[in-house]
């Protein structure tokens, strides 16, 4: 097998935030090309169409002249941030100028890495090459099963599941410097489904990984996926923390403009600002985001509404600063 065996995220070579906070730059924002999605997996609250009208998100692509806007702020910071994700809700390839968006962020300089999520399922010759081309430092893909069938029943969409292989083949032939990342939710596969897995993307990427399932969205109630309750989504022990790391290095900003405090604000309430009215340094820097901040700190995230619930930090969480949070809050207050 050509690829290694490696997590979308890096578990070993993290920074320790209790050495870095406050930041005067985030590490990594999320900028969402598109918040629809072709696909409606069990597991994803953007798939239930109606529950998103009810919630009133946009549902539609990142308008070019935002996006420019947006990183034109992005460089207002002192100094590169270092991950610019093109990627939250949605699917991002189904905004036309993922492309064009990829070149203009390169072209800025205005992040070390661009990276981005996608179910892979609109690449193809052309579209790979585009995005080779205009810079992509890193995509993940997230297989949803090892065959047509299971993509029927985990993502309710008709795949040509030969053709998708394929496709991430081409993508891969041609990557360049671009890093691939394919990733699996393996809960539910056989031992035999999983070492198809490896056999098919172990030879088409750099990294592969099989993740186990977690709940990451609160207020979200999975339909017909279990929540492995052993271990925690890279088989780490499952640990519940009271300081949300998130908030310190990173935020969001949703197709419409409006900036989430978080990657997993699926249904909007967690609205720090807004790109439209706002610059993105002024929303980093502003009252809203210090608020959540200071709330973490004083150990108070479980009598949120939301963030109280929230599965990422027992399943899904890289960093634990726990122990520092009355120290960090006398830095954020200074």
């Amino acid at each position: 097998m050509k690829a290694k065996i490696k997590p979308r995220i890096d578990l070993v070579n993290r920074t320790k935030l209790e050495t870095v906070i406050p930041l005067d730059a985030p590490f990594i924002i999320f900028v969402d090309p598109s918040d629809l999605c072709n696909f409606r997996c069990k597991f994803c609250p953007t798939g239930d169409i109606k529950l998103m009208k009810e919630v009133g998100r946009s549902l539609k692509v990142m308008a070019f002249e935002l996006y420019k806007k947006i990183i034109d702020d992005i460089g207002e910071f002192a100094r590169p941030i270092k991950v610019l994700r093109l990627y939250k809700d949605g699917e991002p390839l189904l905004n036309p100028r993922f492309a064009d968006m990829v070149r203009y962020a390169k072209a800025k300089q205005c992040a070390e890495r661009i990276d981005t999520t996608t179910n892979a399922s609109l690449l193809n010759p052309a579209i790979n090459l585009a995005i080779i081309e205009a810079g992509l430092d890193r995509i993940n893909i997230s297989i949803e099963g090892v065959n047509a069938k299971q993509y029927a029943d985990f993502s309710n969409y008709q795949i040509d599941f030969d053709k998708l292989v394929a496709n991430i083949r081409h993508l891969y032939e041609h990557r360049g410097s671009c890093e691939i990342i394919i990733k699996i939710p393996g809960d539910g596969l056989s031992e035999e489904d999983k070492q198809k897995f490896y056999d098919i993307f172990g030879e088409i990427a750099d990294g592969v990984y099989i993740e186990h399932v977690m709940s990451c969205w609160p207020e979200f109630e999975l339909k017909g996926v279990e929540v492995n309750q052993a271990v925690g989504i890279y088989g780490q022990a499952i640990k519940e923390v009271q300081v949300c790391p998130y908030v310190f290095y990173s935020f969001s900003i949703n197709s419409d403009g409006l900036a989430s405090l978080c990657f997993l604000d699926w249904s909007r309430k967690l609205i720090i600002g807004d790109v439209k009215a706002e610059s993105v340094k002024d929303i980093w820097n502003g009252q809203k985001l210090l608020d959540y901040q200071k709330m973490f700190l004083s150990k108070q995230r479980k009598g949120h509404p939301i963030c109280g619930q929230c599965g990422q930090l027992t399943h899904g969480l890289p960093d634990d600063i726990d122990a520092f949070g009355e120290e960090l809050l006398k830095k954020i207050e200074e």
